[in-house]
């Protein structure tokens, strides 16, 4: 399994913009993505390196690469952005290796290219260092991370499953069916839900769907529009969200302020290295 260094500050010089970075690779705690297998091979060096090694050409076998371990990770195709964020990674990894190498820090490693990529980090690391900190800065380190730390709504709900045609039509029609007395073989159809937080909602099902869930009534058998289409939903209830109380979790917040801390310097001591090479993009853009 390989692991892949993240930052969040390599630059695409040749893109057409910025695409947003997905949260899963944006999470500060998570100073290496585990995509369940080999990201890039370690031959890509040789072939993008060209004639330059001041030239890292980012091509469509990269891509390829990505897309093939991303999928296998994940289960599907990764979109724009996160099509993005592999490249950063990868770049990251490129620019680590090729450092490395300027070290002599293949000396006895047979050029295995993790190892020299985690022989570069260390030096990196070496040189990180926390700044002056007191419960002040860890509290409003904290108070811009709160989403992190409250507990959100969380919703009990329930969907019935309709065979055949879910039309919208369809879909009320067996929505009123319900709430005038469910039909016995309906509970074989049922799919109950507890605890989920509103943003699973919104992946699993859409904005929309949320926003209606919300505006309620409980107890009641409704025809709701998902981004997959409709289905009939019931709210039980929702419970509402708890902020969290900075003073009962100070030594976990202070961990999470030492990660982040130490894994922005580590961005940004990737991202200076970075600016010693030439950033070459030749796959397509899509």
């Amino acid at each position: 399994m390989s692991t892949q260094l993240l930052t969040s500050t390599i630059r695409q010089s040749a893109a057409n913009g910025r695409a947003a970075i997905p949260r899963w690779l944006r999470e500060p705690l998570l100073h290496f993505v585990i995509l369940g297998g080999v990201l890039f091979a370690a031959d890509h060096f040789i072939v993008s390196r060209s004639d330059d090694p001041r030239v890292i050409v980012i091509d469509a076998a990269v891509d390829a690469h990505a897309r093939e371990a991303f999928k296998k990770a994940r289960g599907h195709e990764p979109n724009a952005a996160e099509l993005y964020a592999l490249r950063r990674v990868w770049l990251d990894n490129e620019v680590l290796y090729r450092e490395g190498l300027a070290l002599q820090l293949d000396k006895g490693d047979d050029m295995i290219r993790e190892r020299v990529i985690f022989k570069q980090l260390s030096v990196i690391d070496a040189g990180t260092k926390l700044p002056p900190h007191d419960d002040a800065v860890v509290r409003e380190w904290f108070e811009k991370n709160r989403a992190k730390y409250d507990e959100p709504a969380r919703y009990d709900f329930q969907e019935a499953i309709l065979a055949g045609d879910k039309s919208e039509s369809a879909v009320r029609a067996f929505v009123s069916s319900l709430n005038a007395g469910t039909p016995g073989d309906v509970q074989a159809d049922l799919r109950v839900f507890k605890h989920r937080p509103r943003e699973n909602l919104v992946q699993s099902y859409g904005a929309e769907f949320a926003t209606a869930l919300d505006a309620g009534p409980a107890d009641e058998w409704r025809a709701l529009a998902t981004k997959d289409g409709w289905r009939a939903m019931r709210l039980d209830s929702i419970a509402k969200p708890e902020p969290a109380d900075f003073d009962e979790i100070r030594g976990v917040v202070l961990h999470d302020w030492t990660d982040a801390t130490l894994a922005d310097q580590r961005s940004a001591a990737v991202s200076a290295l970075a600016k010693k090479y030439t950033i070459k993009v030749e796959a397509k853009q899509r």
